[in-house]
């Protein structure tokens, strides 16, 4: 099976991602694939430049070609994107002070990524 992960809860990337999911990515343990993740609200914070967090998905993500994704809206308002809230939704806004790998997109732009790499389910935490 594979699934993809929308962290959209308070802490969701600081807790069960950190605590849980990466460790098991890690140690090639965690019972799925993971075809892609996207971060919303202040979980963009756990991709930002230099965070351990972001720094050990990066190097999981590139090894087993895992999608990793900021909301643009949520990037643009922390300072982690470029572009404006026009541009929000169309793909013109990129990620920036983010660790390797990461591009900032909305529903559309994440749909489309996830087209060549399809998962069966996704999970909101």
């Amino acid at each position: 099976m594979k699934v993809a992960y929308i962290f959209r809860n308070d802490m969701s990337a600081t807790f069960q991602l950190a605590s849980m999911i990466l460790p098991q990515l890690e140690q090639d343990n965690h019972g799925v694939d993971v075809a892609g993740m996207m971060f919303f609200d202040d979980n963009v914070y756990s991709l930002s430049a230099g965070n351990e967090i972001g720094q050990r998905l990066s190097i999981v993500a590139k090894k087993n070609n895992i999608l990793l994704m900021i909301c643009d809206q949520c990037a643009l308002r922390r300072g982690m994107a470029t572009g404006d809230f026009s541009q929000c939704g169309t793909g013109e806004v990129a990620a920036k002070n983010t660790v390797d790998g990461v591009i900032a997109g909305c529903f559309p732009q994440l749909y489309g990524a996830l087209s060549a790499n399809m998962p069966d389910q996704i999970i909101t935490l």
